[in-house]
């Protein structure tokens, strides 16, 4: 009984049927491996999936699919169910690939499909030598056998032949190039790391310094790990990373990184990058430079060094305080010290009075940022700028908007320097930040760009601020710190009762007045409308053209919505023009006609922006003043042995493929016995593993060739 189940057993995983069934298996799961992005932070599958099906995904291993323990153990599976295929049918394909079956018996020719016979008035002795004449012409493998007469059969001569026999090999070829492929894939996967790992128990680690016992043998047949190295610096320690972490897979040598150099078209766009490496072998005490480029790896000792990707290198920054709520003088610091890749606390005096404290991580500086300013354009037409009165309403929800649009024509452009930081607060909580250096032009005006995203798996919202003529914040910041002052509100608010008031009607300036005060208090935050009561309440966050807008919705009947929306709107931007010029006074610059375009254009854009800036999450603006930029390359270093099992494999791959497909094996025989008369009669018939029109074609030329015309007696052939 145990005989019988290990036999069942032993079937089962040499047929065919099994390993087509685990074949398919890992196809499917290739292709959520090929869907579903692999290894990214947890954060991003939690967004894209949910809670729930994030962490059953998880649970599957379908973020590491190729790594996980039950695809490996599938990929051993098929290599030992192909193995015991061939293992199990070779035998028998090199035992037929050997015989001519030259011992058939005569009458088993009529049972062929293709088939024929006749009489030859030539003796035996004569046809024979023409027929072995005319199949060695055309390349048969040919064996003979005469045979006497016996109780089994007559005598006369068998001429058995073959042609295409190869096919019979393309059969283990082609089985064997999966078991090469599958091993390779296997030893050169993370099998050989799980195993290490389990071994020797290693600790894999979350960042940081590395744990005791989370480093791997240098002498690691195989592995595919990471190197960072910064300009100037040299390493050995690279990483792997595994599902709980990351390894330390140590290099028998040494890297030095004398210089990364992109090298950019007219365009701005990158066109190479390479790395002036130096490899410090300390065995054989030898020093030697090379170039690592993008699809120009070195070579050194078995492992491979590949250009992966790039990062900054530890860069020294400045940066630069905009205070966007601005009371009074600040004693912190104008310029703070940083660099890229470490982490401090942000000065206190930099965040307005009662904010949490914030710990400041600069995370990447960007000297090159090629965009498609074609998709940034047409926000706001031209032909808008023309009236600074002319916002329309419809712009409300176009808050923080990215400077995105939807795929057209392209306009790259190197948009300057750019840094990226993130500020976090005592719960661990995390905004990025991501602003560029100088002002964008963006409809035919300079803006500055300041971005910010909630989690790394969104795109940045860019808060857009116009440049001043002096192509600097100032102006827009002037304004700004104006509109938070509630004096100046209120003046600005009198002087537009005084200008927009007819003067045969002094009598609303008063009125105006008021109008303009209550909007420029509800557009600055100072005052919210409270959508349960519809009165004006202290306290609650508000500010911006929403604000405006909930107001009108709340207090105004639907039927005048549209007109009340359009009056707002005038008085906003006419008593933000004269708030301008209050501000600018009292910074000791001239005060500007609405009359000038360029004013008109800035204060557009001006009112959207302070509108946008109601939505941004901190008080402060930390703008790029000054950098020395350090860079750093990401190497992708391989010791891949597996990979000429690997080639090997898709060699023979192919030549079974070939050999399969367009090789067709064919037999044919002849049977020639004497007649009464003195003559030959001849049997023939023809088998090949495809039945083709080419194989009608093969077959009738034998038959012409063979038994000719004028001499058939007879001639059954297709029956």
């Amino acid at each position: 009984m145990r005989r019988s189940r290990r036999r069942e057993l032993l079937d089962l995983l040499a047929s065919m049927r099994f390993a087509i069934a685990l074949l398919t298996v890992i196809c499917i799961a290739s292709a959520i491996g090929t869907v579903i992005r692999q290894a990214e932070p947890m954060v991003n599958y939690v967004d894209q999936f949910g809670p729930f099906w994030a962490e059953v995904f998880g649970a599957l291993g379908l973020y590491r699919i190729y790594s996980t323990a039950w695809f490996l153990v599938i990929l051993a599976f098929l290599v030992v169910s192909t193995s015991l295929c061939i293992a199990r049918n070779t035998p028998k394909i090199l035992a037929d690939w050997r015989t001519y079956k030259e011992d058939i018996r005569a009458r088993a020719l009529l049972a062929f499909h293709h088939k024929a016979s006749g009489v030859l008035t030539a003796p035996v002795a004569e046809v024979e030598g023409r027929v072995l004449q005319v199949l060695q012409a055309q390349g048969w493998a040919i064996k003979t056998q005469k045979r006497e007469a016996s109780s089994q059969g007559e005598a006369g001569v068998m001429i058995a032949a073959r042609l295409g026999k190869a096919n019979k090999i393309g059969y283990i070829a082609a089985h064997t190039a999966i078991v090469l492929v599958c091993l390779g894939g296997l030893f050169d996967g993370d099998l050989v790391i799980k195993a290490q790992a389990w071994a020797q128990d290693l600790q894999p680690f979350r960042g940081g310094s590395e744990l005791a016992n989370s480093r791997l043998s240098e002498r690691n047949p195989a592995y595919r790990a990471q190197l960072f190295v910064a300009e100037g610096q040299r390493t050995n320690a690279s990483v792997i990373n595994v599902e709980q972490g990351m390894l330390v897979q140590p290099l028998p040598f040494e890297i030095e990184l004398k210089k990364f150099v992109v090298e950019y078209y007219d365009t701005g766009m990158p066109k190479r990058f390479a790395s002036d490496i130096v490899i410090h072998d300390a065995r054989v005490k030898l020093s030697k430079a090379f170039t690592v480029e993008v699809n120009h790896p070195v070579v050194y000792d078995g492992v491979t060094i590949f250009q992966s990707s790039f990062e900054d290198g530890g860069s020294r920054i400045k940066l630069r305080p905009v205070y966007l709520d601005q009371v009074g003088a600040r004693k912190g610091p104008d310029v703070l010290d940083a660099t890229v890749g470490e982490s401090g606390a942000l000065p206190a005096d930099w965040l307005t009075d009662g904010s949490t404290p914030l710990q400041l991580e600069v995370t990447g500086l960007r000297v090159i940022n090629v965009e498609n300013l074609a998709e940034a354009q047409g926000a706001t037409p031209a032909s808008d700028a023309t009236d600074v009165r002319g916002v329309n309403l419809a712009d409300l929800s176009k808050h923080l908007g990215s400077g995105a649009k939807p795929v057209g024509d392209k306009a790259l452009v190197n948009i300057g320097p750019s840094v990226a930081y993130k500020l976090r607060d005592a719960a661990g909580q995390a905004r990025e930040y991501q602003n560029f250096m100088v002002p964008v032009t963006l409809d035919d005006h300079p803006m500055f760009l300041l971005g910010v995203r909630d989690t790394p798996a969104e795109g940045f919202r860019y808060l857009r601020v116009p440049a001043d003529q002096a192509m600097s914040l100032q102006g827009w910041l002037q304004l700004r710190h104006a509109l938070k002052d509630k004096s100046l509100r209120d003046e600005a608010a009198r002087r537009f009762g005084d200008v927009a008031a007819p003067a045969d009607r002094p009598e609303m300036r008063a009125q105006l007045a008021a109008s303009a005060q209550r909007t420029l208090d509800l557009f600055s935050g100072a005052v919210a409308l409270d959508a349960a009561t519809g009165q004006v309440a202290a306290g609650v966050p508000n500010g911006g053209l929403m604000a405006l807008s909930r107001f009108i919705e709340q207090v105004v009947p639907p039927a005048q919505r549209e007109q009340t929306s359009g009056t707002l709107i005038r008085i906003l931007n006419g008593a933000l023009f004269e708030l301008y010029n209050l501000s600018r006074s009292q910074a000791g610059l001239p005060v500007q006609s609405i009359e000038d375009p360029k004013v008109q254009a800035f204060m557009s854009r001006a009112v959207l922006s302070l509108s946008d800036a109601v939505l941004y999450p901190v008080p402060v603006v930390l703008m790029l003043d000054s950098f020395e930029q350090r860079q750093a390359s990401v190497f992708q270093v391989t010791r891949t042995p597996g990979r000429n099992v690997v080639y090997l494999g898709c060699v023979l791959l192919i030549i079974g493929v070939f050999a399969m497909l367009y090789t067709r094996d064919r037999r044919v025989w002849v049977w020639l016995q004497q007649d009464s008369a003195g003559g030959t009669r001849v049997q023939m018939a023809l088998s090949s593993t495809r039945q083709t029109l080419d194989t009608d074609r093969e077959f009738e030329g034998l038959r012409q060739m063979v038994l000719g015309e004028a001499q058939i007696a007879s001639i059954a052939k297709g029956m």
